[in-house]
């Protein structure tokens, strides 16, 4: 299932609130304590990235075309 930062967003003002229920979407769950839903919302942040694709890289390349003086 794909993450949303709208989700990730729901967890950091959780974390804010210092409140360890969080619903999201038609789930609610309930943590341990604040530890583990800061441990849950990192897990979500990384599985974030990891499913967003990255740009290619950019290359440059320099050349020299001066004259060759003596």
């Amino acid at each position: 299932m794909p993450v949303t930062q709208s989700e990730i967003d729901v967890l950091n003002k959780a974390i804010a609130a210092g409140e360890r229920r969080v619903t999201l979407g038609s789930q609610s769950i309930t943590y341990a304590s604040i530890g583990e839903l800061i441990q849950a919302r990192d897990d979500m942040r990384r599985q974030l990235v990891e499913q967003t694709p990255t740009p290619p890289r950019r290359r440059t390349q320099m050349y020299y075309g001066g004259r060759g003086y003596k």
